[in-house]
């Protein structure tokens, strides 16, 4: 078998463990998901001393990939939009912070397919492709439908100021936010439902529209719908997939910071940032050891960090403390990991997602499944990711790889959360392999040439990601995406504490894009530059 990209992400980083660590940086970076990666590579080729420090046993956050079996499976990485057009900001950054390193494959031209019960709603690539087919679909609605995309598009008018008041201080951004947010903000303080019944009654155009709502995990009547309209439009010209797989992120954008001189490690776990006199100046180790230096940035979650980072006297001290209770987290979810024995051309897989819901109210269905486990699961996500990606079958010829997911709350499975990982007890397993079943059905009805053909299967419930990212009820979304997320000034890369800033999707949005603009806004932020303007003048 060729050596596939997260072998190689692997070798990257070495283990803190074995390590005799005394310098001092410029930068200490805590995480290594995306919006870490990007800040580091920015700020290395920059000319800063980079250190990042990665808890677990590969860098890469919600983009690494993990192998059972001979098989291997993304973590969180299911497509990605708008690196396939001709001018794309999104493009021109992963280019800069990989050194072109990290190349990308088109999907399918019917990216994603939504099916709200036996209807079948399919997502072509070209925003003009989807109008045309909304309206084909839903004659009587065009006006509406043209109204729809009206606002998205002043959703995204009002996007890129709204982001560069991230940059600055709170005080700062009070000042400047007066004008910078205002539209964005006219938007975004509504909820997706709200803005799309003043459109149109039809619920099932509602449904259709909003049938992407698993992407950021929260309903039309909860999100906010500049939300909603940021990820609709990141995928208006189809969906792409990193070729080599997810964890070619780590790999090229690794290199890079290394190439530069950072360091990386992992097995090191951060327990306290160190703050003397009103700043961050080091991090202390879970194994005891100080590291110190002029800047420390968390990749780790605003919640995680608030919370379990940073000391609670600090956060008193600096009016951080009154911010926490407003910091709700995302939804939970489980994922079912399936290993086939068969190339991704012979069983006929293709790259398309598929969503799958039971009828025409979301809400409805997402609220009677928190009430009661054994409804219908309210949103089920399938992807082929062996499919997606060109080089699969290079390393690894006569296999495919499919995964499912839905959202699930965290509290059905808090009960083993003190149990230690895949060590919970067989009530624990047998749970889990009901889930699996329930979701298998939805598989085989929608492909059902895999029905006797699955290798291997395995569950993650909300507990293996609280275990791997830290976040409190296993969120991989980090914080919701309400109305009132958007009203936090106090998400920002500059923080009220000198020389600690935050990076990663909960200052900008969930997803790869978010997370790899805020890399660029943190960056920005410590070297005091708008690295936007200067990667769009590259």
């Amino acid at each position: 078998m060729a050596t596939h990209a997260g072998e190689q992400a692997l070798k990257l980083a070495h283990s803190f463990t074995r390590a005799e660590e005394t310098g001092h940086y410029d930068v200490i970076i805590i995480g290594s998901g995306l919006g870490g990666l990007t800040t580091a590579s920015i700020l290395a080729k920059a000319g800063k001393k980079v250190l990042m420090l990665e808890k677990h046993g590969t860098i890469g956050g919600f983009t690494q990939t993990f192998t059972r079996k001979g098989y291997e499976w993304d973590a969180g990485v299911h497509y990605v939009g708008e690196v396939n057009k001709k001018f794309s900001i999104l493009r021109d950054i992963f280019d800069y912070v990989s050194d072109g390193q990290l190349k990308w494959a088109e999907m399918d031209e019917v990216y994603d397919e939504i099916i709200i019960g036996d209807k079948h709603y399919p997502y072509r690539k070209g925003k003009e492709n989807l109008k045309a087919d909304l309206i084909k679909w839903f004659p009587q609605e065009e006006a509406a439908i043209h109204k729809y995309f009206e606002l998205i598009s002043q959703v995204a008018l009002g996007q890129r100021s709204y982001y560069t008041d991230r940059v600055f201080s709170r005080w700062m951004g009070s000042v400047m936010g007066l004008w910078t947010r205002r539209k964005f903000l006219k938007l975004s303080d509504k909820t997706t439902l709200e803005v799309l019944q003043s459109l149109t009654k039809n619920k099932d155009l509602i449904a259709v529209l909003s049938g992407q709502y698993g992407d950021y995990g929260m309903g039309p009547k909860d999100s906010s719908f500049a939300m909603h309209a940021t990820l609709t439009r990141h995928y208006f010209e189809g969906g792409c997939y990193p070729v080599g797989g997810a964890s070619s992120f780590a790999k090229t954008i690794g290199k890079v910071i290394l190439d530069n001189g950072g360091k990386m490690y992992i097995r090191a776990g951060v327990k306290e940032i160190i703050i003397r006199e009103g700043r961050a100046v080091g991090v202390l180790m879970e194994d005891g050891r100080s590291i110190y230096g002029d800047a420390i940035v968390s990749g780790a979650g605003a919640l995680n960090t608030y919370k379990n980072l940073v000391p609670k006297d600090e956060l008193e001290r600096y009016g951080m403390a009154r911010d926490l209770p407003q910091l709700d987290s995302s939804t939970a979810h489980i994922c079912l990991y399936i290993g086939i024995k068969e190339s991704p051309e012979a069983l006929g897989l293709g790259s398309t997602n598929l969503w799958l819901y039971p009828h025409n109210d979301h809400d409805r269905a997402l609220n009677d499944f928190m009430k009661d486990k054994d409804a219908p699961f309210p949103v089920v996500y399938i992807s082929f990711p062996s499919a997606k990606d060109p080089k699969w079958n290079e390393a690894f010829p006569g296999r495919s790889v499919v995964e499912i997911i839905s959202c699930v709350p965290y509290e059905w499975f808090s009960r083993w959360e003190g149990e230690r990982w895949q060590k919970r007890g067989e009530e624990y397993e047998a749970y889990k392999e009901q889930l699996s079943q329930r979701l298998l059905s939805y598989l085989y009805k929608q492909r059902p040439q895999l029905r006797g053909k699955i290798d291997y299967y395995e569950l993650s419930t909300p507990l293996s990601t609280k275990y791997f990212t830290s976040y409190e009820k296993g969120e991989i979304y980090g914080l919701n995406h309400g109305p009132k997320r958007f009203r936090m000034d106090f998400l920002r890369a500059r923080t009220p504490i000198r020389g600690l800033y935050l990076t990663g999707q909960d200052i900008v949005t969930v997803g790869i894009g978010g997370a790899l603009f805020s890399g660029v806004l943190t960056a920005s932020a410590l070297l005091r530059k708008n690295m936007v303007k200067e990667l769009m003048k590259k």
